[in-house]
Formats: structure tokens, C-alpha cells, sequence
């Protein structure tokens, strides 16, 4: 089995897949929640009159600054940051591994090198360690049946999240 694509990052595809990962990490799930529950908690004091309207601006404004962080600020200054959105690559699948190919040299992976992936609309996130990923388009593939093969090589080689 082999499987070869070529591809390039489209920015509006990469700033929605770290948003993704942004979102999908448990320590920012848990900061969102407790954000939240805080300003709900802070809402219904205003409401009650037990605090000032500062005190429940103040958190509001709490909640829309973590939000524009996580949604706007982490991805779009990730993106900018990083010169490997902005180039095109050949990356070539096999039974033991990956090899991927740029202009300036070439880099290949044992599946095993991988701790897990996780399938989105867009991409595939393979993740080195929770806070290191490689994404792959889903359309650089030629079609879905492409898709479907290296996803099932993707979950026996490396595993679900």
C-alpha cells in the first residue's frame, strides 16, 4: 500500500485546526468552563444586585478577552509564526512509515513515532507528544477513497485519541 499527495496549507483551513487544537486541549476546556461559570455566576449577582456593574463588567470583559485569545490571538499569531504553513511538500505513505519530502530536504516517521491522531473536517492532527502535531489536509487526496485507505492505516499504525 502506498499513498502519495502534494500539498501546500491554505491559511483559513490552518488557523481553523489549531483553533481546533486549541480547543480541544483539557487544560483550556476546563479554563473555559470555570471563564464561564464565573461570568454566569457574576450575571446573576449583577442581576440580584449583590455586586457592582464594574465587578460584573469586569468579568464580561474576562470572558470576551480569553475568548478572542484562544478564537483570534493563539491561532493567527501560530500561524505567522510558522514558515512550514507557507510551503509546499510531497508526502509519500507506506506500510512502515511516512517520508516526507520539501525543496530543502527530506524527513520520515515510524508510524510508532506518532502517540495518537485525531481526525477533523480539514485535516488530520498526528500528534508527536500533546502539544507537537503534524497536520495533513484531507484534500490534498485525490479522492475519497484515497482518504479512506490512509485513515485506516492512520488508526492500526497509530491509534484514536
Amino acid at each position: 500500500m502506498s499513498v502519495q499527495i502534494s500539498y501546500s496549507y491554505q491559511r483559513k483551513q490552518v488557523i481553523q485546526a489549531l483553533r481546533y487544537h486549541f480547543i480541544a486541549r483539557s487544560e483550556i476546556k476546563i479554563l473555559m468552563i470555570l471563564v464561564n461559570v464565573f461570568a454566569l455566576f457574576a450575571a446573576a449577582m449583577f442581576f440580584l444586585k449583590k455586586v457592582s456593574p464594574a465587578a460584573f463588567l469586569l468579568s464580561s470583559l474576562l470572558w470576551f478577552s480569553l475568548m478572542v485569545t484562544f478564537w483570534f490571538i493563539l491561532p493567527f499569531t501560530i500561524y505567522s509564526r510558522t514558515r512550514t504553513f507557507k510551503d509546499h511538500f510531497d508526502l509519500h505513505f507506506e506500510e512502515g512509515g511516512m517520508l516526507l519530502q520539501h525543496e530543502k530536504g527530506r524527513k520520515s516517521w515510524a508510524y510508532d513515532q506518532f502517540s495518537y491522531v485525531v481526525e477533523t473536517p480539514e485535516f488530520f492532527h498526528l500528534y508527536i507528544d500533546p502539544r507537537s502535531f503534524f497536520l495533513i489536509p484531507k484534500d490534498a487526496f485525490a479522492d475519497s477513497d484515497q482518504t479512506h485507505t490512509v485513515r485506516l492505516l492512520l488508526r492500526e499504525k497509530i491509534g484514536k485519541r
